[in-house]
């Protein structure tokens, strides 16, 4: 995180000590739809829609008063988001709930709030690159670029604090009761998740990583990754200086572990060895790494080894409405109006 604010702050000197007239400063959010090794749909994950943020600064590269061109169709685009990207396998979709959603028996849920700083390429297809875009009222472009973000993937798994007298028991019929299923005699209240994502994922060691088990273990991965934001979108002029933004957007990464997930489950002998000496840590460790504790009897295998695909990096797509203002942001525009102040 103080990466990020440092990365910010440099922006900020550098971007005014360059002679620009204005900036387009924009604030809007979206709807944001994981795509990752979780899902109970075939396809797009539409139940994973969540909610998103940002900040974005526009047209600031170009000085009119030198380029004669009022707006040039190459430009750069920063972005400051955030974005929630969210799953649980165990919440029901429609009608189907239980061992008749696709994924249910595996029951692996997260959330990570990603913060992230964006710089993107983008090229307008302007009618008139000399008449504002309110004049020509509608105007298209597409864009792609990189950032860096930041973000921990967590889990509610708790009604409560992380004790194990308080983890969650996912029945065959879709409720959360506060005993185990065992066949059809078994007995349990009927509870709902509390909503507190208490537990973070990585302490845990999920997929054995960092471990010295039986096969070779990945390091824990980055709370930091790099991705690459890509999308089109089309701007309305509601006047000289107020512009209204509609986008679409595909963020790609070089990670598989936004969601917590990507190769296998965890083997006992992993667990145990991370937290070696003790017994309710190892215990904690094999729940929360198998919820439902039907994904791995705790040994390699061609059934209950499977936990995620590592081919495939997590990405999320982005739909968003932004309203932007254009402001001078010159040196000579900002120690001028001080002066006659």
């Amino acid at each position: 995180m103080k990466k990020l604010i440092l990365l910010f702050s440099c922006f900020f000197i550098v971007l005014l000590s360059k002679s620009q007239r204005s900036i387009d400063l924009g604030i809007g959010g979206g709807v944001v739809n994981y795509v990752g090794d979780l899902g109970n749909e075939k396809q797009f994950t539409y139940s994973s829609a969540n909610s998103g943020f940002q900040i974005t600064l526009r047209d600031f590269l170009n000085n009119p008063e030198r380029s004669r061109v009022l707006y040039r169709p190459l430009s750069l685009m920063v972005k400051f988001t955030w974005q929630r990207l969210q799953y649980d396998e165990t919440k029901p979709i429609g009608a189907r709930e239980g061992s008749e959603l696709r994924n249910y028996l595996r029951g692996i849920s997260f959330r990570n709030d990603l913060i992230g700083m964006q710089t993107c390429a983008s090229y307008t297809f302007y009618k008139n690159k000399n008449r504002s875009i309110n004049k020509q009222k509608f105007v298209y472009y597409v864009f792609g670029g990189v950032g860096v973000f930041y973000g921990q993937p967590k889990a509610d798994l708790f009604n409560g604090d992380i004790n194990i007298d308080n983890r969650y028991h996912f029945w065959p019929d879709g409720t959360v009761r506060n005993n185990p299923y065992v066949d059809a005699r078994s007995q349990g209240d009927i509870i709902k998740k509390d909503g507190i994502y208490e537990t973070d994922l990585r302490n845990w060691r999920t997929e054995g990583q960092g471990g010295s088990g039986e096969v070779k273990s990945s390091k824990p991965y980055n709370y930091m990754n790099i991705g690459f934001p890509m999308g089109v979108g089309i701007r309305y002029g509601i006047s000289k200086n107020i512009t209204l933004t509609a986008e679409g957007s595909f963020y790609y990464f070089l990670t598989d572990y936004l969601d917590d997930v990507s190769n296998r489950y965890a083997t006992y002998d992993e667990i145990n060895a991370a937290f070696a000496g003790d017994p309710t840590r190892q215990e904690l460790a094999k729940y929360i790494s198998d919820p439902t504790g039907r994904g791995t009897n705790g040994y390699l295998g061609p059934i209950t080894s499977r936990r995620g695909n590592p081919n495939k990096p997590d990405s999320f797509t982005y739909i968003s409405l932004e309203l932007s203002y254009k402001l001078p942001l010159s040196p000579k525009s900002i120690f001028g109006t001080i002066a006659r102040n």
